[in-house]
């Protein structure tokens, strides 16, 4: 059986993944959680040949950084998020000020920009800003050695179309014309139908 684990983006927990999980019930699941609004979950994903990493946003960098011998799936993924052909550092350094001040508000911010619902309370603010910085960070990730599936939507109003093309040194990606940022909520079927066929 292959055994998935799932791994969400910054300000979203275990649950973002919710819709796609119930679509796939002849796996093995378990989703890692950064703890941002309780209780986290960070663990080494399961140790099989059948292992594959699905990470969301963030959850993707994270991936890719720290287990590039694994199998991933990229959703609205990227393997680094800040610098030349991505995102400007500009922007996660007012970000990680502001946060400083009040977390909440640059949380909120965030999830209505992305057209998600409310945030439940913050429980580790501190969790939030050590991921900001994992964002901010320019340098290039490491050399994949495992299979890639980079899933996108080309309406995505987070990440440049600059990044969506260069992100995994430019790999091929299946880019849906709708969808935004949250493809895990707003196409769970086609997420779901992708990480079925892969690798």
């Amino acid at each position: 059986m292959k055994a998935l684990t799932f791994i969400h983006g910054w300000g979203f927990d275990a649950g973002l993944w919710d819709d796609v999980a119930t679509l796939l019930p002849d796996f093995a699941i378990r989703r890692l959680d950064r703890g941002y609004f309780g209780a986290g979950l960070w663990e080494q994903p399961a140790d099989s040949p059948d292992s594959v990493i699905i990470g969301h946003s963030l959850g993707a960098m994270l991936a890719a950084r720290r287990w590039p011998d694994l199998p991933l799936v990229a959703v609205n993924g990227f393997d680094r998020f800040c610098g030349v052909d991505a995102v400007a550092p500009r922007v996660l350094a007012r970000m990680r000020a502001r946060l400083a001040q009040d977390a909440a508000p640059v949380l909120a911010d965030f999830r209505t920009r992305l057209g998600a619902g409310v945030a439940p309370p913050i429980a580790a603010p501190d969790r939030l800003a050590e991921d900001l910085a994992v964002l901010a960070d320019e340098s290039a990730a490491p050399e994949r050695t495992a299979p890639l599936l980079v899933l996108q939507a080309a309406d995505d109003p987070l990440l440049p179309e600059a990044l969506r093309q260069t992100t995994f040194g430019g790999a091929a990606a299946h880019t849906l014309p709708q969808g935004g940022h949250l493809l895990p909520l707003t196409r769970p079927d086609w997420v779901a139908a992708q990480i079925r066929s892969f690798p």
